[in-house]
């Protein structure tokens, strides 16, 4: 009797010590975004809240460069560009615009399309409503400085979204734009110059949205990969277009819910 009085106490004790930490961590949940939301892509992606990819049967692939501008891979990877006639979607970060305006102005000047990736690149993994709307509007503000006008598309740092992000995008008329799977080069991690080329070339499909970086610090192999990429897939067929175009091309699937206009 003794044992049990002590176990069912230690019981009681422990689950007196875990009631805290569930109810921090629900009220974590209820934070502005989180990088694992409730309804899954499907649910987005029939509603066109979030774009992976793009269903086409013409072979257009868009590709995709985060947290720039910098100033020496932006211009290597413009000239690059304009060499094999491709076009491209920049998702810039604001506080990086101000430093280097004239290469986003540069990048719209040669029909590549500029895309909001905050002001500061912070996450939305926990972000409070109003400091996610200061780095969506300083983040509009900067483009608008740098090139005369502002843009359409957006891009949460790391993939973050919800429900109230979504709702937000709209909100300020930005539609969301991420990345297909199967092309998250992870140039960032700097695998190496052929690790990133492969990733491309082996799961090139029409209509994808490629991930790449033109801000990635003491590395130029995103660079080096493109002079491996560009050739070969415009070989095969491929034409390299923005986002909005991609878009445009956009062939619709069965059960396409359309709310998002």
């Amino acid at each position: 009797m003794k044992y049990n009085r002590l176990l069912c106490a230690g019981i009681a004790v422990s689950l007196l010590w875990i009631s805290p930490c569930a109810t921090l961590s629900n009220e974590q949940n209820t934070s502005y975004a989180s990088p694992a939301p409730a309804k899954g892509r499907t649910y987005y992606e029939e509603r066109g809240d979030i774009v992976w990819e793009v269903p086409t049967h013409r072979k257009l692939i868009a590709l995709t460069f985060d947290d720039g501008p910098d100033v020496s891979n932006t211009p290597a990877i413009l000239d690059l560009l304009q060499k094999y006639d491709a076009k491209a979607t920049f998702f810039v970060v604001g506080s990086r615009v101000e430093k280097l305006p004239h290469l986003v102005k540069r990048e719209r000047e040669e029909g590549h399309e500029i895309g909001n990736h905050t002001f500061l690149h912070s996450s939305f993994q926990h972000i409070s409503r109003n400091k996610a709307l200061s780095e969506l509007d300083q983040g509009q503000a900067s483009i608008v400085q740098a090139t005369g006008a502002g843009t359409h598309l957006f891009r949460p740092p790391g993939g973050s979204y919800n429900d109230s992000l979504v709702k937000l995008a709209k909100e300020k008329g930005l539609k969301i734009i991420l990345w297909s799977w199967h092309q998250d080069t992870l140039d960032w991690r700097k695998p190496g110059v052929h690790r990133i080329a492969n990733k491309v070339l082996r799961n090139a499909r029409n209509g994808d949205i490629v991930l790449m970086h033109d801000f990635v610090h003491h590395s130029t192999q995103t660079v080096e990969a493109l002079k491996i990429i560009l050739p070969e897939l415009k070989k095969r067929g491929y034409s390299f277009v923005t986002v909005s175009e991609l878009l445009y091309n956009r062939e619709k699937p069965d059960g396409l819910i359309e709310v998002n206009k």
